[in-house]
């Protein structure tokens, strides 16, 4: 049995989604968001939105016991100001969970929406719709959250195949 904590950074909205891979089944355990973006009357600096993200993450590991994080890598958008900033965000979340004994893995958003919806090119509704299928939610996730779990599952499936490969050097299955 393994607990995977997946993270959806953002600068604004830090998405989580816990899932516990037991074999081949899948089971929800939480997720929701981090929210780092204050207030318009208290806006928040990026240190302190870093904070809370940090934070955030280590509560979350010390509530559900993580065995293993996954969380996704940063895409080079046309604003590089937003790329440093959700780099920072994820910094902040890495550092959570290396600092929690946890091994982090990362993935790539195309990966990770290939892995849940079938296809790199698919948008927020395909994936709150998938993982609410693949692991039986009586209601659509928060898309923040949604992207976390998928990242969890991305994980549960990339480790599925390394354990195949792994148990079977020569793939036989």
């Amino acid at each position: 049995m393994t607990i995977i904590l997946g993270v959806d950074p953002g600068s604004r909205l830090t998405g989580y989604g816990v899932i516990r891979q037991q074999g081949k089944q899948l089971t929800y355990l939480g997720s929701g968001c981090i929210n780092a973006q204050g207030s318009v009357k208290a806006p928040l600096s990026l240190a302190d939105k870093l904070k809370l993200i940090h934070d955030g993450i280590s509560e979350l590991i010390v509530q559900f016991q993580p065995d293993e994080f996954a969380i996704e890598q940063v895409f080079m958008a046309r604003n590089p100001d937003s790329a440093l900033k959700l780099g920072q965000a994820r910094g902040a979340a890495i550092v959570a969970a290396a600092c929690a004994g946890l091994p982090v893995a990362e993935y790539a958003a195309r990966l990770v929406k290939q892995a849940v919806v079938g296809t790199g090119a698919a948008d927020k509704t395909q994936v709150q719709h998938m993982v609410m299928a693949m692991l039986k939610l009586p209601q659509r996730p928060q898309a923040d959250a949604a992207d976390a779990l998928a990242v969890a599952l991305c994980h549960a499936h990339s480790r599925n195949s390394y354990l195949i490969s792994a148990s079977n050097p020569r793939g036989r299955r």
